[in-house]
């Protein structure tokens, strides 16, 4: 499991609901930005493991939060969740209609899983990450690039009320075939060269998928970091959890340019270049 995917732990939440990390999350992400709850214009979750069909999961987190003057919505883009609700805060804000956002990643995939099945069961973990959006001088999130293929759906499924099911081989070649293409496309509208990247934030999927990434852009290793091990793939929250636990660490450092790539089901990818 180890050599072929980098998973050697996971997180599973033993009771609570989706909401709940959720709430967590976006609490120490109010924090850590330093902004009153009621200050939030709009709030965005991006799961694809909801407790309830509605209210939605950002609602719940309004609730909790006290984000009273912020409007709600939910996106489902499984892995893809963090840099499309990314680019529809950009959106927002660039168009005006809103100044601060709050982005919540939240899924509980133990809830999807067959434990029976191994080819899905040694993969996935439970988990939230949030960060708060905001219009600025400075300029921040630099491109976008996204993608669908709906065509391709049917190779990592979850219908209501029954597992994931997943054609690995299949997900696997369409990670490491697709992913370069869109980090080059936003790169390119950035006007920026990949060794222009300081670090690559990749998807937390499987291992040999992020280090194929790297050898196809041409970057070390090194550029790429993960926290797979530990955490496991915990869909649209790894993206978010990854930069909280780099910043954390003191390992991004003001004036950064970080390449963001998320790629799952849908089948649904993309990637993001910003300046921390």
């Amino acid at each position: 499991i180890v050599t072929r995917t980098g998973i050697s732990e996971r997180r599973i939440q033993k009771s609570g609901d989706v909401a709940d990390m959720a709430v967590n999350a976006a609490l120490k992400a109010l924090d850590n930005a330093g902004i009153n709850s009621e200050d939030i214009d709009l709030i965005i979750a991006a799961t694809s493991t909801p407790d309830y069909l509605f209210p939605n999961c950002s609602s719940i987190i309004q609730k909790n939060t006290g984000a009273i003057n912020a409007v709600c919505f939910d996106i489902s883009a499984a892995c893809s969740g963090f840099i499309m609700a990314l680019s529809a805060a950009k959106a927002y804000i660039e168009a005006g209609m809103y100044k601060k956002v709050l982005i919540v990643c939240s899924e509980k995939m133990s809830g999807i899983t067959d434990w029976k099945d191994r080819s899905t069961c040694i993969l996935f973990g439970d988990g939230a990450g949030a960060c708060v959006v905001e219009s600025s001088e400075q300029e921040g999130v630099k491109s976008v690039d996204l993608h669908n293929e709906g065509m391709l759906g049917e190779v990592l499924t979850a219908k209501r009320n029954e597992n994931i099911v997943m054609n690995g081989q299949e997900v696997f070649k369409f990670a490491v075939r697709k992913v370069p293409q869109c980090i080059d496309a936003a790169l390119e509208k950035a006007a920026l060269k990949p060794e222009e990247g300081d670090l690559y934030l990749l998807h937390q999927a499987n291992c040999r998928i992020i280090q194929s990434v790297a050898k196809r852009l041409g970057q070390p290793e090194e550029k790429f970091p993960m926290n797979l091990n530990e955490c496991g793939n915990t869909s649209a929250a790894s993206l978010p959890i990854l930069m909280a636990q780099l910043d954390e660490q003191g390992k991004l450092n003001r004036g950064d340019t970080l390449v963001l790539s998320g790629f799952g089901a849908g089948l649904t990818w993309g990637a993001c270049v910003l300046r921390w």
